[in-house]
């Protein structure tokens, strides 16, 4: 796959602000791999997936309805998916690694630690403005403590969403019901 100088493939569609949060992502991804000495193939996956799993962040929405032939997902959750179905055209052919930019937005309870580690950083990055010395001490914690913070990232993000009277999405109360 041919990619541009950030390592975002060429038909990628970010802005500046979405490539700054990509290199936060991707910067505790490849933090946490070497903290827990992961395989080179495994560490290479999670950098993978962190660098690609915005870039159709800020393609249009007739784009990504054209991409994924989804009619009726919000238009918000459709860069994943997009960006999964593109990749794998282009002949990406990790699962782990299509599954985790496919659901980042929404969760899976079928995720390897791919999927999981970006889920954690994509919400943990520090970038983000919000409960900073929560999400900074919880992403400080994912070396040694895995699982237990991906629960807790899982949690924070469902609580979120039921205080804001947001949809809770089939895949999230899957994910949810898999932790118990």
């Amino acid at each position: 796959m041919k990619t541009d100088a950030n390592g975002m493939p060429l038909w990628a569609c970010v802005g500046e602000k979405r490539l700054e949060h990509i290199a936060r992502v991707t910067s505790l991804l490849r933090a946490w791999a070497a903290a827990m000495r992961l395989s080179p193939d495994e560490a290479n996956a999670w950098t993978d997936a962190g660098v690609w799993h915005d870039s159709l962040r800020d393609a249009s929405e007739a784009k990504l309805r054209k991409i994924t032939g989804d009619m009726e997902m919000p238009a918000a959750l459709l860069h994943g998916p997009a960006a999964a179905v593109t990749l794998a055209k282009e002949g990406e052919k990790r699962k782990g690694v299509l599954d985790a930019i496919r659901y980042h937005t929404v969760g899976s309870a079928n995720w390897d630690r791919t999927g999981k580690a970006l889920y954690m950083a994509d919400y943990l990055e520090p970038g983000r403005k919000f409960s900073r010395e929560d999400r900074n001490f919880l992403a400080a914690q994912v070396p040694t403590s895995f699982d237990s913070v991906f629960r807790q990232v899982v949690r924070f993000r469902l609580d979120w969403s039921v205080r804001e009277g947001n949809h809770i999405y089939p895949e999230t109360v899957e994910l949810w019901n898999s932790l118990r």
